[in-house]
């Protein structure tokens, strides 16, 4: 009996071999750990690939402010910390629903500003924000637009992150700044 179902075994061996994509032994590795070095260059992986999120704060004219990287799959308001520690004074600071968080308005309002974000729609406790004032948004959203004019920016060229951050720093000395 056990030489019979030596047989089979052999059988179904030869079998995936004949057929690559049945060979499920083979291929690339899952990397559960990740490539050496990539979790400090602000790589992540999301739906669409190895992606880099750019958040920035800007003023009226447009102009960037502050600028930093995180990782394509990490979620907005988990940089929201970093880049109000590097932020001037402010008035008001408008953000979309990325950013809608209980322990950020209060951080925002101890900065003495006026958040303006938007509630998520599986918000419990709703925060009234002004609508006339939150249509300003699109300032940060045609600075975006600005920077990603430059080829460079928007495909993300450099590896390093030090090195995109500079680039994304002369882009909008280049674009704002030197007018």
């Amino acid at each position: 009996m056990a030489s019979h179902l030596r047989g089979v075994g052999e059988a179904r061996q030869s079998f995936r071999r004949a057929v690559a994509r049945l060979d499920f032994d083979q291929g690339s590795s899952l990397r559960l750990g990740r490539k050496r070095g990539e979790q400090n260059q602000a790589i992540g992986r999301s739906r669409g690939g190895r992606t880099t999120k750019i958040h920035g704060l800007s003023d009226p004219r447009c102009r960037p402010v502050v600028l930093h990287l995180t990782p394509g799959q990490d979620a907005d308001i988990a940089a929201a910390p970093d880049v109000l520690a590097l932020a001037p004074t402010m008035r008001a600071l408008i953000a979309d629903k990325g950013y809608d968080g209980d322990a950020l308005r209060a951080d925002i309002v101890k900065r003495g500003a006026t958040p303006v974000i938007p509630n998520k729609s599986n918000r419990i406790v709703i925060h009234r924000f002004n609508k006339r004032a939150y249509k300003g948004r699109n300032v940060i959203e045609r600075s975006f637009c600005r920077l990603k004019d430059f080829r460079r920016i928007a495909t993300r060229y450099d590896k390093l992150a030090r090195n995109f951050l500079s680039a994304v720093h002369l882009a909008a000395l280049v674009a704002y700044w030197l007018n």
